[in-house]
C-alpha cells in the first residue's frame, strides 16, 4: 500500500460535522460510541452515528443493521465509506492494541474521541497491517 505518510493525507471534516461525532460520544459516555463517516476521498459528507453492538465501555461493534443501512445508502449515493469513529471513554485518544488487531477497513481513517483534561478532542489514524500513522484532521467550510 506504500507509506502511511501523515503529511501525505488529511481528513477533511467540517466544524458542524466535527460537532456531531463529539454530541454522540458524549451521549453515550461511559460507554464507547462508534460511527461511520461517509464521503469521497478524504472528504467527510456526513456523519452516521450508529449503535454499539457491544455496549461496552472498553470496546466497540458497529451494529450489523447499521453498517448494512449504511453502506447502502453510501454505495446509492456513490459515495464511500471515508472513516469509522469510536471513543476511549477514559482515554487515551489512540488506538489500542485491540483497535489495531480489529481494523477491517484498511482504506478508511479511524477517527478516535476522548477526554483530555475534561474535554472531548478527535484524533485521526490509518491503520494498515498492524501499522500505526496519525492522520491530521483538517477543519473545512
Amino acid at each position: 500500500m506504500g507509506d502511511l505518510d501523515p503529511e501525505a493525507e488529511s481528513l477533511d471534516l467540517t466544524a458542524e460535522d466535527a460537532g456531531r461525532i463529539l454530541a454522540h460520544v458524549q451521549a453515550e459516555w461511559p460507554l464507547e460510541a462508534c460511527g461511520l463517516l461517509g464521503g469521497i476521498g478524504r472528504r467527510v459528507l456526513v456523519v452516521y452515528p450508529t449503535r454499539n453492538e457491544l455496549a461496552s465501555p472498553v470496546r466497540y461493534r458497529v451494529h450489523p443493521d447499521d453498517l448494512i443501512r449504511v453502506m447502502r445508502e453510501l454505495e446509492a449515493r456513490g459515495w464511500e465509506l471515508v472513516g469509522i469513529y469510536h471513543s476511549h471513554p477514559h482515554g487515551p485518544a489512540a488506538p489500542s492494541a485491540t483497535d489495531v488487531a480489529e481494523a477491517y477497513y484498511p482504506e478508511a481513517v479511524y477517527v478516535i474521541a476522548a477526554p483530555v483534561r475534561g474535554e472531548w478532542r478527535l484524533r485521526a489514524f490509518r491503520i494498515v497491517n498492524g501499522a500505526v500513522q496519525e492522520v491530521r484532521i483538517r477543519l473545512v467550510e
